[in-house]
C-alpha cells in the first residue's frame, strides 16, 4: 500500500564492556551471540583489540573504589564515547568501568542494560552488581544458589 509501508526497526547498536582480566575474559566469550550485530567494545586493556575481530574498541582508565579522582576520568572518557556511539544496548560483566558504562549509558541514551556478575564471585553479589541493580533491565548472577526472587536471575554461566 503508497503510503503507509512499515519501517523496519533500527538494529541495535551495542555497548560491551567489562574491566581487564577475567572480566574481559567473560565478555569475550559472549561474543558469538554477536554476530552480524552493530557492536562495540570497551575494556581497560590498552591492547585487547589486538585479539578482537574487526570492530570498534575503546580503552579506558581502569579504576577501582580506592583511587576516586580516576572516576572523574573515567566518567568523561565514557560520556565521549557514549555521545559518539549512542549504544541502545550495553551489556557488561563486571567492575567498575562497566558499572559506570552502564549507568551512563541508562541515562542519557535511554539504552537497555544486562548486567552479568562474574563468575569468580561464588558467594556473593559484587559491589559493582549490587550498584548496578536500579539501572537494569536484566541482573543475573553465573551461580544458581544466588539468584533471588526479584533478582538477581540465574540463566546459565558464561565459562
Amino acid at each position: 500500500m503508497a503510503g503507509s509501508a512499515k519501517r523496519d526497526a533500527p538494529a541495535p547498536k551495542i555497548m560491551a564492556i567489562a574491566s581487564g582480566g577475567g572480566h574481559w575474559i567473560e565478555l569475550r566469550r559472549l561474543m558469538p551471540a554477536f554476530a552480524d550485530l552493530d557492536v562495540f567494545y570497551v575494556s581497560t586493556d590498552r591492547q585487547a583489540d589486538a585479539d578482537l575481530p574487526e570492530g570498534r574498541y575503546y580503552a579506558v582508565t581502569n579504576v577501582t573504589r580506592r583511587n576516586r579522582f580516576a572516576f572523574l576520568t573515567l566518567i568523561r572518557e565514557l560520556a565521549g564515547i557514549i555521545r559518539r556511539e549512542r549504544p541502545t544496548v550495553v551489556i557488561s560483566t563486571g567492575a567498575a568501568p562497566g558499572l559506570v558504562g552502564l549507568i551512563l549509558a541508562r541515562l542519557f541514551c535511554r539504552s537497555r542494560t544486562l548486567w552479568i556478575d562474574t563468575f569468580s564471585h561464588a558467594e556473593s553479589i559484587t559491589l559493582s552488581g549490587r550498584l548496578a541493580r536500579p539501572f537494569c533491565d536484566a541482573w543475573l548472577v553465573q551461580w544458581a544458589h544466588l539468584a533471588k526472587p526479584g533478582g538477581p536471575e540465574y540463566w546459565g554461566e558464561i565459562l
